[in-house]
C-alpha cells in the first residue's frame, strides 16, 4: 500500500490478482449487456465525454445537458442499474473504512485515445465515504492535485488491478487521466470479451 499526500489518498498496487481481474471482466460484461454503454454529455454545452460508461448498484451517475445528477435507471433504457458484483462489495468492506455499502459503480470505459480532464467528484450529497476506484485493462497515467485547481499536481501509473482511494482530504481532491498507454495490457484478450484500452470502476456512496 501507497499513502500519499494529501492525506487521505491511498494506493493499492495489484490489489486483484490476473485471475480476479478476469472474473470481474467477465462479470463487468453481462453488467454491460444488461445495462448498455452510453456517451455522457457535459451540461449545457451537450458536447460528449471521451469515455463511455454504464452503471451498476442502485444508483447511476448521468451527464447531459440538464447537469450531473444520480438516478435509478438507465437513461436510455429506463430500466434499473444492475447489481454489483460481490467482488466489488467485499472490496469496499475491505477498503472504505465507511460504515455503509456504496450505492454507485461508475464503469468508465477508456478507448485508448480517451482523457479524463482534472476534476472533482462532489454530486453527492456526502463526503463523508471515499471514493474507491478500480483499473482494468490499459495502463493509465494519472494526475493527482490538490482541493484548489491551481494546486501543483503529481502524476502516477495505475496498472491493471489497481485500486485508489480517495478518502479524508483527499476527497475533493482534482484528478484526471492524462493518457491512456495503448497495449500495455492483454487482460481484456485474456478474458474473452474483444475490449480495447482501459475499464475503470469507481465506487461512491451518494446518501449520508
Amino acid at each position: 500500500m501507497t499513502t500519499l499526500a494529501p492525506t487521505g489518498f491511498r494506493l493499492l498496487p495489484a490489489c486483484f490478482s490476473r485471475d480476479q481481474q478476469v472474473t470481474l471482466v467477465r462479470a463487468l460484461a453481462d453488467v454491460i449487456a444488461e445495462a448498455p454503454l452510453f456517451t455522457p454529455k457535459m451540461p449545457r454545452t451537450g458536447k460528449p465525454f471521451s469515455v463511455r460508461m454504464t452503471n451498476c448498484g442502485p444508483l447511476g451517475w448521468v451527464s447531459d445537458v440538464s447537469g450531473y445528477r444520480y438516478q435509478p435507471q438507465h437513461p436510455e433504457t429506463g430500466r434499473p442499474w444492475p447489481a454489483m458484483p460481490q467482488v466489488l462489495l467485499d472490496l469496499w468492506a475491505e477498503v472504505a473504512g465507511f460504515d455503509g455499502p456504496p450505492e454507485a459503480c461508475l464503469v468508465n470505459v477508456y478507448a485508448p485515445t480517451a482523457r479524463m480532464g482534472l476534476h472533482q467528484d462532489q454530486d453527492e450529497e456526502t463526503f463523508a465515504a471515499p471514493v474507491l476506484s478500480v483499473s482494468l485493462g490499459d495502463t493509465a497515467v494519472f494526475r493527482l492535485g490538490g482541493t484548489n485547481r491551481k494546486d501543483p499536481t503529481r502524476s502516477m501509473r495505475l496498472a491493471s488491478g489497481d485500486v485508489l482511494l480517495l478518502g479524508g482530504d483527499a476527497r475533493l481532491a482534482f484528478h484526471g487521466i492524462d493518457r491512456v498507454l495503448r497495449g500495455s495490457s492483454t487482460l481484456f484478450s485474456e478474458a474473452g470479451v474483444g475490449w480495447d484500452g482501459r475499464v475503470n470502476l469507481t465506487l461512491r456512496r451518494v446518501h449520508p
